[in-house]
Formats: C-alpha cells, structure tokens, sequence
C-alpha cells in the first residue's frame, strides 16, 4: 500500500513513519509536513535512505498543492497527524489552530474522497473530552464520553473529530479516529513536559510546574500509541472511535520528581508558577474497546519508559541544542532548498 502521513516530521509523526517502515517494509511511506516549529525534518535522518520513503513539505491548508499530490500518488491510506497541538499556544493564538486542525482536517478529506483513498485515519486527544475530577479515581473517559472541550486546541480537535463523523456519515468516506493520552519519548518538542523538564534538570534550570502540580495525566509511550494507530488503520471498524491510555496516571509533579531523581539532581530545583487558564484536572483514558476488538496492550510502564526516554535525551543533547536554538529550522533549506 502507499501510506500518506501527514506532520510526519512532528514528534508522534516522526515515530509512526519508522514503525511503519518496520513493520511493513512493503509499503511505501509519503511523509508530509510543513516544517513549522515543530516539525523538524532531522527526525526522518534514519529513513530518508529508505527506498520506501520519500518527503515533500506542503501546507494541508493548500488545496491545490493537495489535490495535485494526491493525483500524482494516488494513496491507499492516510494519517493525519498534523496539527497545532500545544495548549498553551493554543491560548495565546487561537486562529492558526482553528486553520490547521480544522480546515486543513477537511481539505485532505476532500481530496481522500476525490482520489479514491480507502480509508483516512484522524489522530486526535483525549483533551477533546475536557477533565476528570481528581477525586473520582473510578471514572475513565469512553468511547461514549461526551466532547466538553476547555482549551482552543482542544476545540479544534473535537471540531475536526466531528468533521471526520460527518464525512463518513453523509460522503460514505472510510475513516477512522484514535484519541490518546499523553505521549512521551524519543523526538519530542522540548516545550513538552518531560523533555522540557529533562533539558533544564540536566542545564540546573528552574522548573517550571503550573500551580501545586497536582494535574494527572495518564502517560502513553509513543511506540505503544504508534503500534495502536497501525492497528486501527489496517483492521478498526469503519466509522469508529478508538482511545488509547497507557495505564499509566502520574500527577505533573509526580513527573517531575520522577525526572530529577532519575538525573540525581535537587528536588529545589523545581519552580512553582502561576497555574494554566483553564487547567484541566486529569485525564484518564479506557482504552478496552481496542483492547477487546484488536487485541492491543501497552508495552511500556511508565518506570520503564520514562528511564529510556531521560536516556534518549541524554544520548541525542546536539538534537536537543539544535532545537532549543532554533538551528533545526535551516535544516530543510539546506537539504532541500536548491532541489
């Protein structure tokens, strides 16, 4: 099959593409991103050699540039990865948000539908369900938990899940959505929690934590969440949504103390700073539909993925650097430009 994967150059897309490579060393891999600030095309170093692979950076939000690539390729399946998807921009600039994970969700769907894709498959948060309360360990968000978003990141992706409902319902396009709790690992943004919280233990950086620390998030390692996505891609019913936790609830500070232990640096290190507008308290995720129907399991626990994770940091410190200075972002004109 020809796979198009779109932010693949992105922190989860980055992950799928390999897992993809891996796996199904007979399919063929278009990876496509924009290169905004957080899509750096070094994280497809390891790949760009594949025969299987190939890249082009395109805006989703181009209709003509989509259409046109879409007719040339001639996908099998799509991936949607690409998105604006950190909260706290989110909150200072809504609309380019609103653009990305809203019109450029439907400008690929128009073109899946145009040139024939069998089947798109939305990757989309559980932020979309809005929070649990602290005290209700027993509650989980479901398949059937209705959208109460808090944030303009998360309304745009709760926007965009209904518009991929709407195009199978009324289109008959074969889609598919994932919605997954928190991601960590390897090629993550370091304005994230772990990798921002690793990069200022290892430079004795203040850390910054919002509030007391107290929000829980359910951490998800990104190879168990690339190894769900494949999963409903190839064999999840049409129409369905499928969410993706890793059994794995920490509270932010948990995190973060988890983080500096692991470094053998000074719990005094950590920074309490004034708490995020709109703060959702905990997310935790029932993934037991995909487990019961395709048979997924998380791979990782937490203890064992947060110390591969600090290691991956500490082995890839020019990655992070290149980054932090904002370097990465000559790289595509370097390798690309004059082609």
């Amino acid at each position: 099959m020809k796979i198009l994967v779109t932010g693949a150059a992105g922190f989860i897309g980055s992950n799928f593409v390999y897992q993809q490579l891996a796996d199904h060393p007979e399919d063929q891999i278009v990876a496509l991103d924009l290169l905004t600030y957080a899509g750096n095309l070094k994280n497809l170093d390891g790949c760009k050699d594949n025969r299987q692979f190939s890249f082009v950076k395109m805006d989703i939000r181009d209709r003509e540039a989509i259409y046109s690539l879409f007719e040339k390729e001639r996908f099998d399946l799509v991936v949607n990865f690409a998105a604006e998807s950190h909260v706290d921009r989110s909150i200072e600039d809504p609309e380019i948000f609103l653009q990305t994970n809203i019109i450029g969700t439907s400008v690929l769907m128009d073109a899946s539908l145009k040139y024939g894709v069998k089947r798109f498959h939305q990757v989309s948060t559980d932020e979309v369900y809005g929070d649990l309360p602290l005290e209700r360990k027993d509650l989980f968000f479901t398949e059937e938990t209705p959208l109460h978003t808090s944030s303009p990141y998360s309304s745009s992706k709760a926007s965009a899940d209904l518009l991929v409902g709407a195009y199978h319902r009324t289109y008959g396009l074969d889609t598919t959505i994932s919605r997954c709790s928190n991601n960590y690992g390897p090629y993550q943004f370091p304005e994230k929690l772990i990798p921002l919280m690793i990069h200022n233990a290892e430079h004795d950086i203040p850390l910054p934590v919002y509030g007391k620390g107290l929000n829980v998030r359910d951490w998800l390692h990104v190879s168990d969440h690339c190894r769900a996505i494949d999963l409903i891609m190839r064999n999840g019913r049409t129409g369905e949504v499928y969410n993706v936790g890793g059994h794995n609830e920490r509270a932010n500070i948990e995190v973060v103390k988890t983080i500096l232990k692991q470094l053998g640096k000074d719990e005094s290190l950590i920074t309490y700073v004034t708490d995020r507008k709109g703060h959702d308290l905990r997310y935790a995720i029932d993934p037991k539909k995909l487990e019961s129907e395709l048979g997924w399991q998380p791979q990782y626990t937490f203890d064992t993925g947060i110390k591969e994770t600090i290691e991956w940091y500490q082995q890839h410190r020019g990655w992070v650097e290149e980054i932090t200075s904002g370097d990465y972002m000559q790289y595509y004109e370097k390798m690309y430009g004059n082609r």
